[in-house]
């Protein structure tokens, strides 16, 4: 003899799951990643290009009916482009450029011989262990751009070495260059004469990475440098460590600048990266 279940009631009554009768709805996205058919996804994909292009066409159409009714008032609402410099946070490390307290300092470091053109720099200039000759194409440009640069060959010394014969040959600074798979990719530029802001001792010391070389060679239409004395220009340092890394690399520079003989050497700082151009 069988009982008959009971019909009826909620399923949780009857020892079951409550089963789930909403319709499950699938977040609306523009990646068609999910659809596994080659060409759905492709045509599905071509389809979100052509609404994002007309949205784009309907957004500028808007943008100059609204100039054309503000007539003159158009230049003052135009709309700035968002970009990586505008859209970035303020440093708090940023100083203005009256900045007693920024000013008194620079003012006793060990670069400020230099700024006041009190000692001329001079240079001495090697690189790595057993170079490439890819690395001479490197050096003879920037031979060009640095005044009074000397270059010795690396040899068998140790840097510390290579520091005490510069100090003793009144060498004031010392750049190392290494290289990778025969490209140039990063240079050490120590401070090597002794100075009363380091307590009578050598340094600063700095390590640069190196990318993006465009040899002269393979600029167009490029002038000739010449013997002159380049103009210096220091570009965006504005904060307390950009201050420091400009005024070092400025000290490579001598501060009489030839203007007859046209050539600038910029030094441009931005997203923390140091663009460096040798014009004329």
């Amino acid at each position: 003899m069988t009982q008959s279940k009971r019909k009826g009631g909620h399923a949780s009554l009857q020892g079951k799951k409550p089963a789930n009768t909403a319709k499950l709805k699938r977040p609306v996205t523009n990646n068609p990643g999910h659809i596994k058919n080659r060409l759905k996804r492709s045509e599905m994909y071509g389809k979100y290009l052509l609404e994002k292009k007309a949205r784009k066409r309907q957004s500028r159409i808007q943008r100059e009916k609204e100039a054309e009714a503000l007539g003159e008032d158009a230049a003052v609402q135009k709309h700035t482009p968002r970009t990586l410099d505008n859209t970035r946070e303020s440093e708090v490390t940023t100083v203005q450029p009256d900045d007693e307290e920024v000013l008194a300092d620079e003012a006793e470091d060990e670069f400020a011989p230099y700024f006041s053109d009190e000692i001329r720099p001079k240079i001495l200039l090697t690189t790595r262990p057993c170079p490439s000759a890819e690395l001479f194409h490197f050096i003879s440009d920037l031979m060009r751009f640095i005044p009074q640069l000397y270059y010795y060959p690396r040899k068998s010394y140790s840097v510390k070495e290579i520091c005490a014969f510069g100090s003793n040959r009144k060498f004031t600074h010392l750049i190392v260059l290494s290289e990778k798979s025969k490209v140039c990719n990063g240079m050490l530029i120590s401070h090597l004469r002794p100075s009363t802001a380091a307590n009578g001792l050598g340094g600063p010391t700095a390590f640069f990475k190196i990318s993006n070389v465009i040899p002269s060679s393979d600029v167009p239409n490029n002038g000739a440098a010449t013997s002159h004395v380049p103009e210096l220009v220091l570009n965006g340092f504005t904060t307390r460590l950009g201050h420091r890394a400009g005024r070092f690399l400025g000290s490579l520079f001598p501060h009489n600048a030839q203007f007859q003989g046209r050539q600038v050497a910029t030094f441009h700082n931005q997203r923390d990266f140091i663009f460096v151009r040798h014009h004329r």
